[in-house]
């Protein structure tokens, strides 16, 4: 049974534009510092599973873009370079505490922004959308997946 995910990136680190003129449409997702977001794509995430791709830290935050888990999780290469944001010298190639997953997109969408999705009452209890939730990789329920894809993005 597919999986659903809404993950957040920065426009200007990989917009849903960046993702869509990559090679095959697909990015690593990289850069990722929450050990519970972590434990999403290392035990969670499958080939396949359903992403809603959503603008962070920008004027307008909100869901941009469809896409879809394309890779397995495997060891995040940035936490090993120095010059790296994402650098992190407590990590150890032997024993590396971050991973990353591909993610292919598959189509931009109308921007579907917070404002739209708090005053959804079908969207009411979704993750993203709960005060104080900060987790830039969050699981969406099968529910929430069909009213924003097949409804308001349809």
């Amino acid at each position: 049974m597919p999986q659903y995910w809404l993950m957040k990136s920065e426009p200007d680190d990989c917009s849903i534009d960046d993702a869509l003129a990559a090679p095959q449409k697909t990015v690593p997702w990289t850069g990722v510092r929450n050990f519970q977001a972590r434990n999403f794509m290392a035990k969670k995430m499958q080939v396949g599973d359903g992403v809603l791709f959503y603008h962070s830290s920008c004027p307008q935050p909100g869901i941009v873009g469809v896409a879809r888990v394309a890779s397995e999780a495997r060891t995040d290469p940035t936490q090993f370079d120095p010059k790296s944001p994402y650098f992190d010298e407590a990590s150890k190639e032997e024993h590396p505490r971050w991973v990353l997953v591909d993610v292919q997109a598959l189509r931009k969408t109308r921007l579907l922004g917070l404002p739209e999705m708090r005053a959804t009452p079908a969207l009411a209890d979704m993750v993203v959308l709960r005060r104080g939730n900060r987790l830039s990789i969050t699981p969406v329920e099968p529910v929430h997946w069909h009213a924003i894809v097949d409804e308001m993005l349809a």
